[in-house]
């Protein structure tokens, strides 16, 4: 009888041990589970997302400059041009001017073969300082910033609630599209 009970404690012995290593791996199992951290997969740049250049007033009120800017664009193009152009409404991230009233509104915006007309709301007009400088530095910033950000645009003619203007502030004719000006641009010196 001495040896049943012996080798009756010897499998119940190995069937505890073998029950404690699987409740073991399992406690293990739950506490790595439990306290794993999960990284979040690396936040990708939105779809049609693109680096952009707009042009605001250079310091000092000479000339416009250029800011790059991370902007969704939007399809079709006219959409592209209206995302844009509500940037340059929205004004300068750094050191530059704004040349655009901040509450300009973009009304719409219609492509025409290489020429883009972009309607304005008349806070446009009302908001531009007096006096040619700031009328050319509103007016070519829009001009510049659209034709280099899309290079099928060649043009850009400026609408007041969906009809032509002579001139914003009377020192500009508006009367036709406007191809750009880059040489309103002032380099900019690294401090």
């Amino acid at each position: 009888m001495k040896k049943r009970t012996s080798k009756a404690k010897g499998i119940l012995l190995i069937s505890f041990l073998l029950f404690a290593v699987v409740l073991g791996a399992l406690v293990v199992r739950k506490y790595d589970t439990a306290t794993r951290t999960v990284e979040p997969p690396p936040k990708a740049a939105p779809a049609g997302s693109a680096v952009v250049t707009l042009f605001f007033a250079a310091p000092e009120g000479r000339g416009l400059a250029r800011e790059g800017r991370e902007v969704v664009i939007e399809e079709p193009i006219e959409e592209g041009i209206e995302s844009v152009v509500q940037e340059l409404i929205s004004g300068p991230l750094g050191s530059l001017s704004p040349t655009l009233p901040a509450n300009a509104r973009v009304l719409g915006v219609r492509v025409t073969g290489e020429v883009a007309q972009i309607d304005f709301g008349r806070e446009l007009q009302e908001g531009i300082p007096s006096g040619s400088s700031a009328e050319m530095a509103a007016v070519y910033s829009i001009v510049d910033t659209v034709t280099l950000n899309f290079p099928g645009i060649k043009a850009v003619q400026l609408l007041i609630e969906g009809a032509p203007v002579e001139a914003l502030k009377g020192h500009l004719d508006l009367s036709t599209p406007l191809n750009p000006d880059f040489t309103l641009e002032k380099p900019q010196t690294q401090p």
